[in-house]
């Protein structure tokens, strides 16, 4: 009888040993360049249309009481926004990319409102152990680099996914496969122009050095981090945020450090402080959220972006103008 031992060494070690040999590998990876930037910190502010969700996939259901993608682009000129975060979710037809005549009514659209297109974005699970489902993501997101492009969306933002059940004490396992599709996602990006920036979500990435784990992983000038402010799940979010940052290509800036349902406010001051630090130049995009099933933080104020999402801009901006001295 043949051993398979010699063609598989990972089956001489148990489990334990072979995570203890991770963690020993993965501190000793080549550490991957940190963004160059050149002057001072500049940050412009950019509307995510995450936050009007119901109504924007009512409205790319072609339903009358919901917001088309137009709509919501008007919305965020009159609004004083910069620029605007087209998720792809919300392009009728999704996840099949939208028509070109579509795509360019968007980017004129955009254009003549003097606002830029700082991003878009798809779902996907790269922590899927189904080598297939993970290939057919990478083939979504593939399709949305090529959308990207048309739209003139310079960064396009994917997800980690869940750990799978049963791969608690495997994540060396899933970060293996979950890096390979996103180096693959990062080269064809490459090809396009289009970075691919992948999100702290509460996820597989929760924390600072999970994300730079995955970004020495995938090694590629065409990756980086959408730092998602209200997603690490670690006791100072802050420091995370500070961490992350040499890596980030843009951002997701939420109500609260600490998920939608936390009545803790983020402290405008104190990331303004840490991203200008930092040396970032580029877009803050913010995101306002609606907590499905559960009543808000102030159970007597109902969920509308109308109100809520200026109200954030107001707020970004005021941080802006006293860190800048603008």
């Amino acid at each position: 009888m043949t051993s398979t031992s010699a063609n598989n060494p990972t089956n001489i070690f148990p489990s334990w040993i072979m995570a203890v040999l991770f963690c020993l590998i993965s501190t000793n990876l080549d550490a991957q360049k940190a963004i160059e930037r050149k002057g001072a910190s500049f940050v412009k502010t950019s509307l995510n249309a995450y936050s009007f969700y119901d109504l924007l996939i009512a409205g790319a259901q072609g339903k009358s009481d919901g917001m088309t993608l137009f709509q919501l682009l008007d919305f965020s000129a009159i609004q004083g926004f910069e620029a605007v975060d087209l998720t792809g979710y919300f392009f009728p037809g999704y996840p099949k990319v939208p028509s070109d005549d579509y795509i360019y009514a968007v980017k004129k659209r955009a254009f003549q409102l003097g606002l830029d297109i700082s991003g878009t974005g798809v779902r996907n699970d790269f922590a899927n152990p189904d080598s297939a489902k993970r290939a057919a993501d990478v083939v979504l997101v593939k399709a949305w680099i090529d959308v990207a492009v048309k739209l003139g969306a310079p960064v396009i933002r994917v997800f980690a996914g869940e750990l799978p059940k049963g791969y608690e004490n495997k994540r060396a396992e899933v970060a293996t496969y979950m890096a390979a599709s996103l180096k693959e996602c990062a080269d064809y990006g490459k090809l396009r122009g289009v970075i691919v920036g992948v999100q702290n979500h509460g996820d597989f990435l929760q924390t600072a050095e999970q994300c730079l784990d995955m970004v020495n992983r995938v090694q590629s000038d065409w990756f980086g981090l959408i730092v998602d402010t209200g997603k690490f799940l670690t006791e100072d979010p802050y420091l995370d945020i500070e961490k992350a940052l040499p890596y980030a290509v843009n951002f997701q800036l939420k109500e609260s450090p600490f998920g939608p349902r936390s009545t803790i406010k983020t402290d405008l001051p104190r990331l303004m402080k840490i991203i200008r630090k930092s040396g970032y130049r580029g877009y803050l995009p913010i995101e306002t959220l609606q907590v499905k099933g559960e009543p808000r933080p102030v159970p007597d104020i109902p969920y509308n972006p109308y109100v809520l999402v200026p109200q954030l801009l107001k707020d970004v901006k005021a941080a802006i103008k006293a860190e800048y001295n603008l």
